[in-house]
């Protein structure tokens, strides 16, 4: 068999695979890798849960258990973890499993966290709270979207020491900024990007709980700020209790808030049950539930390439997804975010939100289906136009 007729034969096998994975209503679900990191910060979050809530304990248990000995089973073997069970071990989710790890075993050592420890410990200089921040600081730099939520998962955990003192090297996230407009965010230079807006909240909210500023001018203002900026948080979380459907985003906030002894609160009680809807029967969690937007794009503009998109898939077919993928377009203002109308969002599930590479990839297949005459051309016309200035309004001003 030469190579055209090899190549042949694996696009055949694609298609084949691709089509078959189609879910009843005719577009595209998918599957996100096991992801260490995430069931690192759910592991943390139910483990705090289970402390607080003795009513719950056997059922918060059984899923501690099961995070656990995932992430005990998936190290790799240079100590650490990595973005996905075959990635190479980094920083971020390696502190975060440690952390996560001392916290529900205690400080019985086991082989496995030794070995974490040692990873940790060659490439920051030591497992104190200065080096550890030094560190993630460095791999960070003036964005604080990621640094901050680690050292706060392990000042948490009890991995920084207790009381005060554990929050000494994290940086102060003014949760209070929350109460202006979201309007006016763009100037008042959030030290997090804007979709991490529920972890400046209950992240801040968390450190002024447990080492309120010295100055009394600003923890009175802070104090005051807390139940307005609650009222912010709860606003934004969606009907699945998952903020933009992501469980460590969605762990952070409601550990936060169980620290604090929250653990009644709305979102605190919501986020628990997300996190335990969204648990693989594995013991592990994705990073995202769901990328179905992204990935029924994706897979027609695979079946359109070469101009095959009606060779693949029959007119009902073609007209299904259509309708579907247009349905996920928005029509109104996000309640999370506060786009506008007209963009896409990474998913169909509660908690997506529109952003630009989700809805160029939507544009891109909107465009394809139109082509196979799935779509009324007036219909993709509106789509595409809305869109296509929902994206030119996101841009930003270095082009």
């Amino acid at each position: 068999m030469g190579v055209d007729d090899r190549l042949r034969a694996s696009c055949t096998s694609a298609v084949r695979e691709l089509l078959a994975q189609r879910v009843p209503a005719g577009h595209w679900r998918g599957r996100l890798s096991d992801s260490a990191l995430s069931t690192a910060t759910a592991l943390c979050a139910l483990e705090l849960g289970r402390r607080h809530d003795q009513g719950r304990s056997d059922t918060l248990r059984q899923s501690v258990e099961k995070a656990r000995s995932w992430l005990l089973d998936h190290q790799n073997p240079d100590g650490g973890w990595g973005d996905t069970p075959d990635s190479p071990s980094n920083i971020s989710t390696t502190t975060l499993a440690w952390a996560a790890l001392r916290q529900s075993l205690g400080d019985s050592a086991s082989r496995e966290v030794s070995a974490a420890e040692d990873w940790i410990e060659e490439r920051a200089g030591g497992l104190d709270p200065a080096s550890i921040s030094r560190f993630l600081t460095r791999q960070y730099g003036d964005d604080r979207t990621f640094s901050v939520p680690i050292l706060s998962l392990c000042a948490l955990a009890g991995r920084f020491g207790k009381g005060r003192s554990a929050w000494a090297t994290i940086p102060v996230l003014p949760f209070e900024l929350a109460v202006f407009p979201h309007s006016l965010f763009r100037f008042l230079g959030l030290p997090v990007v804007s979709y991490a807006l529920p972890a400046l909240i209950a992240i801040g909210q968390a450190q002024h709980h447990h080492a309120p500023s010295w100055n009394p001018l600003l923890r009175m203002l802070r104090q005051l700020a807390r139940a307005r900026t609650l009222r912010v948080l709860a606003r934004s979380q969606p009907e699945s209790g998952g903020f933009l459907e992501a469980i460590p985003l969605t762990s952070f906030v409601t550990m936060c808030l169980i620290s604090m002894g929250l653990i009644r609160h709305s979102v605190a009680a919501k986020g628990i049950q997300f996190l335990l809807g969204s648990q693989r029967p594995d013991g592990s969690w994705p990073i995202d539930v769901d990328l179905s937007c992204w990935v029924t794009s994706l897979a027609v503009q695979a079946l359109a390439s070469g101009g095959r998109l009606e060779q693949h898939l029959p007119p009902s077919d073609r007209t299904r997804v259509a309708s579907w993928l247009a349905d996920q377009q928005r029509s109104t203002r996000d309640p999370y975010s506060h786009a506008a109308p007209g963009g896409w969002p990474w998913t169909d599930l509660p908690g997506g939100v529109p952003d630009a590479d989700d809805t160029s990839a939507a544009l891109i297949a909107i465009h394809r289906l139109a082509d196979s005459g799935a779509i009324p051309p007036s219909a993709a016309v509106k789509a595409a136009l809305a869109g296509i200035q929902w994206l030119l309004d996101l841009q930003n001003r270095d082009g």
